[in-house]
């Protein structure tokens, strides 16, 4: 196995608890993120706050559409409006669990090949997308 390599420096370490699991709430030490989490019904739970896998793809989301941003900037493209929707699915995988990620981008002012190489881009730069490669199946998609 391959030791990850860190970054050098770290330039911003962000901290969040999280009280009581799935059914509790979390909050960053800041005070700025502070909610209910809780299962959602397909997990059998009421669905009245969010979960970790809403969490999850929120802040995935984010991040890949900066990544898409930077890459952008990088090589000298105007994208116009860049909307990114992260699906994040949750399943047994063997004896545990695991996740599955499908990244949606919407860059319309951009021709379709375009679109979608800036797209695969950001993907190489992404930090998320570098966290999780190899560890979780994740799609792009241009719509």
């Amino acid at each position: 196995m391959t030791t990850p390599a860190s970054p050098n420096p770290v330039l911003y370490t962000a901290h969040a608890t999280a009280f009581g699991g799935r059914e509790g709430r979390v909050a960053s030490d800041d005070g700025l993120l502070d909610v209910q989490v809780a299962p959602p019904k397909g997990l059998g739970g009421k669905g009245d706050a969010t979960n970790p896998e809403q969490l999850f793809a929120a802040g995935y989301a984010a991040c890949f559409g900066s990544a898409v941003s930077h890459v952008a900037r990088a090589q000298k493209i105007t994208t116009g409006p860049v909307r990114i929707t992260a699906h994040v699915g949750l399943g047994p995988v063997g004896a545990g669990f695991g996740l599955t990620v499908e990244l949606e981008a919407s860059l319309p002012e951009l021709p379709r090949e375009q679109a979608e190489a800036l797209v695969r881009a950001a993907h190489e730069v992404c930090p998320y997308s570098n966290a999780t490669r190899g560890n979780v199946p994740v799609s792009l998609r241009v719509v």
